[in-house]
This record gives C-alpha cells, sequence and structure tokens, in this order.
C-alpha cells in the first residue's frame, strides 16, 4: 500500500527562530534560555547558558529543535522546555506528540535528501521555505509505526544512559587522583611546588600524535556507498556518528579512524572510536596516536575531557561561529604521575571504556536496523498489524 506524501509544514507547527538583540543578553537566568544552535545541544536536549529578556521566538516543551545552519545543519534535540529559538534553528510540532516524533523520523530517514537543498558552500542554510515545502511519508498508521520504532530507541537510550554512568565514574576518578591529587597513599606523599613529589610535567606533543584529517574536496563527496569508499566523519558526526557522505579510498587511505581510537575535534568534542565511527575524518578532527608509554589510552581519553584540557581549548578559541583550539592543545605540559599509578587507573578506567565500547557497537546495531525497519514500514511494504507483535519481541530480546 503506498503512503500519501505531505509538506511538513501542512502537518506541522514551524517556527523559525531569530536572534535576540545582544542587549537583551544574559548569563543569570533572567528570562528565556536562548538556543541559538547546537553548541547547546546535548544528547538529548539543549543545555544553555545564555538568556534573552525579550524573545520574539519561542519553543514549547515537547517541541523538536532542529538546527538550519551551519557545519551542523540537519542536528536535533527535543525541547524539554521553553525556549527563545536564535537564528541557527526552527522548532517543529505535529498535531500530537506521537506526530512530532513520527516526523523526526521521517526527518532522520530523509535528512540527505533534505540538506540537499542548504544553500551556501562554506555556511549550509535552510531556508524556510524548503523547510516548510519539504515533503514526507504520513501514512495513517502512525502511531502504530512509531510504537514499534521507539522500542528501539528505548533500548538505544538505555545504553546511552549506561554510557554515561560508566564515563561519569571513570571521570570522577581521574579528578579525584589526578586533579585533587587524592589518590591511593596520597597521604605519605610530598607536595613540592604544587604538585606531589615525584609526578613531572611533559610536553604533550611527545607523548602523542596529533594527526590531522584531510579535506577531499565537495567535488570528491560520494553521496551513497560505493565499492571501496569509505564513510567521512566531519565535527558534526562525532556526535551523531551518522556520516552523510562517503569518499574514495584515494582520499580515505591517509586518514582512517579504527575501532578505540581516541579523536578531538577543534571544537573540543573528544571520542573515542566504536564500530559506527569506522572511516576517513575530516581536518577539523585529529586522532591520538600514542607514541611513549608514559602515558596509557584511558589516562589520555580522560586528559582530553579534563577542565584543564578543555579550558584551554575555550581560551584559544577563535572564530564566530566554530570555535578552534588551532594548534595550542599540542604545546601543553600536563603534569604526569607515577607509572604505577597510572596503570593503577588504567585497570579501573579501561575495562569502563571497553564496556562504554561494547555498548555503542550495540547502539550503532539497533540504528542500522532500525533505518532499514523504518522506511519499509512508511512505505506500507511492512504491513504494521502483522509485524508489530513479532518486531517488539525481537526488539526487547
Amino acid at each position: 500500500m503506498k503512503t500519501q506524501k505531505v509538506t511538513l509544514s501542512s502537518v506541522a507547527k514551524i517556527i523559525m527562530g531569530t536572534s535576540p538583540k545582544g542587549n537583551t543578553y544574559n548569563a543569570t537566568g533572567n528570562g528565556l534560555p536562548l538556543l541559538n544552535g547546537p553548541t547547546e545541544f546535548g544528547d538529548d536536549h539543549p543545555d544553555c547558558t545564555i538568556y534573552t529578556t525579550k524573545s520574539s521566538k519561542n519553543c514549547e516543551t515537547g517541541d523538536l529543535i532542529f538546527c538550519v545552519r551551519g557545519s551542523t545543519t540537519g542536528r536535533m534535540n527535543w525541547a524539554d522546555q521553553k525556549y527563545s529559538l536564535g537564528r541557527g534553528v526552527c522548532s517543529i510540532r505535529g498535531k500530537t506528540q506521537t506526530d512530532t516524533l513520527f516526523i523526526r523520523y521521517c526527518i532522520e530517514h530523509s535528512l540527505n535528501r533534505l540538506l540537499q537543498f542548504a544553500s551556501g558552500a562554506t555556511f549550509p542554510n535552510l531556508t524556510k521555505d524548503r523547510i516548510f515545502s519539504f515533503k514526507i511519508s504520513y501514512p495513517n498508521d502512525r502511531e502504530c509505526i512509531v510504537d514499534i520504532i521507539k522500542k528501539y530507541d528505548t533500548l538505544a537510550n538505555i545504553n546511552r544512559r549506561r554510557i554515561q554512568l560508566l564515563e561519569e565514574s571513570a571521570r570522577l576518578l581521574f579528578r579525584e587522583w589526578f586533579v585533587y591529587f587524592r589518590f591511593p597513599g596520597h597521604e605519605k606523599v610530598k607536595i613540592v611546588d604544587g604538585v606531589p613529589e615525584g609526578w613531572k610535567k611533559e610536553k604533550i606533543n611527545r607523548l602523542v600524535t596529533f594527526k590531522r584529517g584531510v579535506e577531499p574536496g565537495s567535488n570528491n563527496y560520494l553521496e551513497t556507498y560505493e565499492s571501496g569508499s569509505f564513510p567521512f566523519f566531519r565535527v558534526s558526526d562525532l556526535v551523531t556518528r551518522n556520516p552523510s557522505i562517503f569518499v574514495d579510498e584515494q582520499y580515505a587511505k591517509s586518514a582512517l579512524l579504527e575501532k578505540s581510537d581516541i579523536v578531538i575535534s577543534l571544537d573540543g568534542s573528544v571520542g573515542i572510536v566504536s564500530m559506527g565511527l569506522e572511516g576517513c575524518y575530516s581536518t577539523g578532527i585529529r586522532k591520538l596516536i600514542i607514541k611513549d608509554k608514559k602515558i596509557n589510552r584511558s589516562y589520555l581519553y580522560f586528559l582530553m575531557k579534563s577542565h584543564y584540557i578543555q579550558g584551554v581549548i575555550n581560551a584559544y578559541a577563535k572564530g564566530t561561529t566554530i570555535q578552534h583550539a588551532g594548534e595550542a592543545i599540542k604545546h601543553l605540559n600536563p603534569i604526569l604521575p607515577p607509572q604505577n599509578l597510572m596503570d593503577l587507573f588504567d585497570g579501573i578506567a579501561n575495562p569502563a571504556l571497553n564496556e562504554i565500547l561494547i555498548l555503542l557497537d550495540q547502539n550503532q546495531k539497533l540504528a542500522q536496523a532500525r533505518d532499514l525497519l523504518l522506511p519499509r514500514l512508511m512505505s506500507g511494504e511492512i504491513e504494521v498489524s502483522e509485524s508489530n507483535i513479532e518486531i517488539s519481541k525481537e526488539v526487547e530480546t
């Protein structure tokens, strides 16, 4: 049964954002939290630090927030409260919350097609007309489809929560031992010039190589996978883990990500490569290659995520749209603990990182299965009434 196609504006209320005047901004919580773009996006909902006392465009709780400008065009979050919408985003609201969720599934499935309409080579921009007139499938059995697909998302969200807990526990241990210096046996160690005796400053570029990615050029991008091609990861793809373009092997072979690699983007995002991130990476990303055994993988990962490194990135940030730390990170001199203490931390943190990789792989498989199933449900190729029970059982097990 063929499903009908409708324009997005005919089934949803779309509010295009517009930035309030700068003199209405504050960081004290006065007014509405201002959402200018995906720099405030979280895993699920935004985390804003700037407020405005004079908002002209607002979203409501439960709205889908969609990025319409810049290299992260297409990223989405849910509104967990009322936000002021800046010019980098719009909000989308279906007739019901189920319809809003269905619309998100449609957009995710057709995102590459939608992004083709973005104007501007260096700064993509989706206009109001393009978004309003974009067509999506809109079958009558939307509620049943959402019920099936949501089970995949529920399991993925559980895994994401487990990942957060694993990472947070290791991060807090890193802070306790290597920032507050409350490591095992610290009572017996003297503090000399503000650091424990025996700890040494090391130039990080002597310990780690920051390998830059490649830029094949837009003329060499492939929109679909071809034999011998590789997914191409840009900065925004480190978060979504869903690259929309591919490149030929000739461009990829000098900049490939492999499982368990640690990467950092020039806006400070740090990631560890799972199954879903294997591929070629752009010049906005650096792969960290350990070249001295004085530092191990788990210590390096949490060092990169520490306030020390992130503070340097913010201090040296350049550019008004996307922050860049430039070469600043390479010249840092972090204080390293003795090898036995670092190894002790590795014995605790490394199993957590390995478990995180397993959960990330599981989520990648869930996403692949969901993305294969969704278009078949929307097109009517799979009858929802027949598939609902069996698919639900399969996902839950």
